[in-house]
């Protein structure tokens, strides 16, 4: 592994740390000021990742590198441990802190997006190649091109993120969102049937084979806010995510 290619990965796997640790964190808050403290007697209202990856340290930390070696770019998960006794109970308060996690990668991919437009504002940044890595590049050394990654990659990867975690299957955060609409008795039913093994293995199969196609627009849109009054011509394609690869 090259010099340059082990400091991509350091720059992806920082950026995937801490939007995982906030995704994370975000959940163990909700849940804490909504009743259940399972995830803040353990420790992960903190944005230190240490005890996110005691948590779940395949997801946080091997998957992440083998995704990285085996595609360009970096995918894997964490967990905030919940009282399923709690959840089961308190279905639309369980929905609000599954929806939590979701709307802290949003949050970290809108202020991605917002840099980059003062950047490009600020002639700092320039749009990039096709690549999730450098949505915008910069001509100059130094911290302005290692900003110009770390926000191309903090961008991409929370959008990714927040899309993924809002598929309306289990085990995803998405899966909850129907409680809130729902009666607290037909949410109680709704969410035992969500916890059942053969229906989280459903929502991947779904998930992992449909996501590009949902992914594809949306970038696309979201593209067009990023670039907005800038000539298109000067717009590379943008980059194919296929997670079946």
């Amino acid at each position: 592994m090259d010099e340059s290619t082990l400091g991509l990965g350091l720059a992806w796997y920082l950026v995937f740390v801490f939007s995982a640790v906030f995704h994370e964190a975000a959940h163990a808050f909700v849940a804490q000021k909504f009743g259940d403290p399972t995830a803040y007697l353990g420790g992960q209202i903190t944005l230190n990742p240490a005890p996110h990856i005691r948590q779940e340290p395949f997801g946080m930390v091997v998957f992440p590198i083998i995704s990285f070696l085996l595609g360009g770019w970096m995918f894997g998960w964490a967990g905030a441990p919940y009282d399923p006794v709690w959840s089961l109970n308190n279905p639309r308060k369980s929905a609000l802190m599954s929806l939590a996690g979701p709307a802290a990668n949003l949050i970290l991919c809108l202020l991605a997006g917002i840099l980059i437009r003062v950047g490009l504002a600020g002639n700092l940044f320039e749009p990039g190649v096709s690549s999730v890595s450098s949505i915008v590049i910069a001509d100059a050394e130094g911290w302005p091109r290692i900003l110009a990654v770390v926000l191309s990659i903090a961008f991409t990867l929370n959008l990714i993120l927040f899309l993924f975690n809002l598929f309306p299957l289990p085990p995803f955060d998405g899966s909850s969102i129907i409680q809130i609409f729902l009666t607290p008795a037909s949410a109680y039913r709704y969410a035992q049937i969500m916890h059942r093994p053969a229906y989280m293995i459903v929502g991947l199969i779904v998930a992992w084979n449909t996501f590009e196609y949902i992914f594809s627009p949306v970038f696309t849109y979201a593209r067009s806010w990023l670039f907005f009054g800038i000539t298109l011509d000067a717009i590379p394609s943008l980059p194919t995510i296929d997670p079946a690869n």
